[in-house]
């Protein structure tokens, strides 16, 4: 970061990946100065976010400030109604990365605990916003709520700013071809393994990440060695079924180090009576990768077919021939997808 009049601006040519990462307001570092902030869940980073965090950092640039995006985990779900979390498109760390890749000067990530939750409107605003962020502005999208029982909305958010020295701007959502882009709808075509619909929504493939762990080696004894992930908790995990797309090994931040072209199965294997519901990918046309205990991502480009039980080991064996062939023609020579921050068996 370099400093110009005691302001904090990102160098150019900065990584996504460097994007100061606070975790809590204890870690805003006591001379940050003035800022414009926006604010949201922002799970799965997709083009409607894109559109309210790129319209911050149009503000921040006629201002000369940085951009704090302000985020918060667990999902606010899972602490207004316990038991309701839902399926989370990323982790708040790849959030991060994807929100550093879009301009972010900082993302500070906020526990949203019982007592957050009980906060009132103006409490929020004069302990985060004004407080801790010193915000000059503040852009949100316009169907925004903040404070106890979502009380506040972009009309109280605009007057608050009049009293705490700060200026409001409400983003319109994204409309896709026919409804407004939301996380919710991204989470719905995943259930149903439309993995190309959640990408044009998205903007980028869809990500399941996680670690590689052993597996029962069928793959490798079929001639198809596959990185069995065990994926992150309450990952948005595409429906069963066998789809194209990539696996890409990733680093302490999140940011991509390799990528390979990969046929991907989500599901139980069914042709070996298996109960455990389980995310594998093959790296097209490579066996000499050593992945155990790395943390990896798979990208689903396509669903080639949905989950079948085979009548023997043969015919499985058959069909996943067919499938690597499929794969092969969809990414096997294509341009891979964006990449997280900089942007696997």
């Amino acid at each position: 970061m370099v400093r110009l009049a005691g302001r904090r601006m990102r160098a150019t040519g900065k990584e996504a990946s460097q994007v100061e990462r606070w975790r809590g307001l204890s870690e805003v570092p006591a001379d940050w100065g003035r800022s414009v902030v926006t604010i949201g869940v922002f799970d799965g980073v997709h083009r409607g976010h894109q559109r309210i965090v790129g319209r911050t950092g149009q503000v921040a640039a006629g201002l000369g400030l940085p951009v704090v995006v302000v985020t918060f985990a667990p999902h606010p779900d899972e602490v207004i109604r316990p038991g309701s979390h839902p399926p989370l498109l990323c982790s708040p760390a790849r959030r991060a990365t994807l929100l550093g890749g879009l301009g972010a000067d900082a993302v500070c990530l906020l526990e949203f605990t019982r007592d957050f939750s009980m906060l009132t409107p103006a409490e929020f605003a004069r302990t985060v916003l004004s407080g801790a962020l010193h915000s000059a502005a503040v852009v949100v999208g316009d169907n925004f709520r903040f404070g106890h029982r979502a009380a506040g909305d972009i009309g109280v958010l605009a007057a608050l700013g009049d009293k705490l020295d700060f200026i409001t701007e409400g983003v319109p959502l994204v409309v896709g071809e026919e409804r407004p882009i939301s996380s919710s709808a991204i989470r719905a075509m995943l259930a149903e393994g439309d993995v190309a619909g959640a990408a044009a929504d998205l903007g980028r493939p869809h990500r399941v990440e996680g670690v590689v762990v052993p597996g029962h080696r069928r793959g490798r004894a079929l001639g198809f060695p596959t990185a069995n992930l065990s994926a992150a908790p309450h990952a948005a995990i595409p429906a069963d079924g066998v789809y194209a797309g990539w696996l890409v090994r990733t680093g302490h931040l999140d940011e991509d180090t390799a990528r390979w072209p990969a046929a991907i199965s989500v599901g139980s294997n069914p042709t070996f009576d298996g109960t455990d519901r389980v995310v594998e990918a093959y790296a097209l046309d490579r066996d000499d990768l050593d992945l155990y205990g790395a943390g990896v991502g798979v990208d689903f480009a396509t669903r080639l077919r949905g989950m079948e039980r085979f009548g023997s080991p043969a015919e499985l064996g058959a069909q996943m021939r067919r499938d690597v062939d499929r794969a092969r023609a969809i990414v096997g020579g294509a341009d891979p997808p964006p990449r997280a921050g900089a942007a696997a068996k």
